[in-house]
């Protein structure tokens, strides 16, 4: 399969700051890659990069072929960028964003017309269209927001953080249109920090931390990288945490995690459960829950970075520069 987005060694320095450091990431034709990292870690500094609005101090980068440097023109013919936050005219209808904007990339008046009614349909915003986009919802901005990056027809769309702030419906809506934006072929570069989002939405995942890319695979293969399996106990007692996690302790050997009133600790041989459910007989524990999992996104997350993915404040210096920039 070809790469719609390869990058090699990006570098980009703000004043003393390297906001990217030796960056690489590739993305297959018609596929999502996800690249997760906590605020201020380069995410936000690669896509720029990416969409030719920032120049890297060095290291090479094509989108479809084409160099983000040397031809910037013809990249731009090929992608759409998505923000973090809507960037529509909010005393527009929301026909008049999306017609002003095929105006501005060389569509007639009727022909710019018939583009945007057609993704106010495909957007379900069909109805609202003709409303002030300052009457819209969080949700129903957003989806507007995505229906104007398409406008161009891209075949590379860059999603950073698209669905911040949104609620779980509102979310749930955005990743079925850039389902079906894969499904038309679409090459998908996502940035998030729902950890949840990349599981349900990426191919290929690139960690990044501090500027460098510090885990790449799918998943499936991140949460392998973390090696073997969850235990996850959840006590009828509340009371019984402590109790709980010195038993699970002593037969994993590893520090226990105590979260949403269960203990959970990473376990390399199945036959640890059974050791548990002794070890808590023994104690006299009654078990309201007990499963043995697959490690999840966030605890991959954990592990690479030292933090959970929504409490990451990264490094206030880099994000001031990199918001900037």
């Amino acid at each position: 399969m070809s790469h719609a987005i390869q990058a090699e060694g990006l570098v980009k320095r703000f004043g003393e700051t390297k906001a990217l450091d030796g960056v690489d990431l590739t993305a297959r034709t018609g596929t999502v890659l996800g690249v997760l990292g906590p605020n201020g870690a380069g995410k936000t500094t690669a896509v720029r990069v990416l969409a030719t609005l920032l120049r890297p101090d060095a290291g090479h980068a094509t989108v479809g072929g084409y160099d983000v440097v040397r031809q910037s023109f013809e990249v731009r013919q090929l992608i759409g960028l998505t923000g973090q936050y809507a960037a529509v005219d909010e005393q527009l209808t929301g026909v008049e964003n999306l017609m002003m904007i095929g105006r501005l990339l060389g569509l007639r008046g009727r022909e710019a017309r018939r583009r945007a009614e057609s993704l106010l349909e495909r957007f379900r915003l069909a109805d609202a269209g003709g409303r002030r986009t300052s009457t819209y919802s969080g949700g129903m901005r957003r989806r507007l927001d995505l229906a104007a990056s398409l406008v161009g027809r891209p075949t590379v769309l860059y999603l950073d953080e698209p669905t911040t702030g949104l609620d779980p419906h509102s979310r749930n809506e955005l990743w079925d249109i850039v389902r079906d934006l894969i499904g038309d072929g679409v090459t998908v570069l996502l940035t998030t920090q729902y950890l949840e989002e990349a599981d349900q939405l990426a191919d290929d995942i690139a960690v990044i931390d501090h500027g460098k890319v510090i885990a790449r695979g799918t998943p499936d293969e991140l949460k392998v990288q973390l090696g073997g399996q969850v235990l996850d106990v959840r006590p009828a007692d509340r009371a019984d945490l402590p109790a709980v996690a010195k038993v699970v302790a002593a037969v994993t050997g590893a520090e226990p995690v105590t979260a949403e009133l269960a203990v959970q600790a990473p376990v390399t041989d199945s036959a640890m459960l059974a050791a548990v459910v002794r070890g808590l007989d023994e104690q006299g524990v009654a078990v309201g829950e007990l499963a043995l999992r697959k490690p999840s996104l966030d605890e991959v997350f954990l592990a690479l970075t030292g933090s959970p993915a929504e409490d990451t404040p990264g490094d206030t210096k880099n994000e001031t520069m990199e918001g900037a920039a």
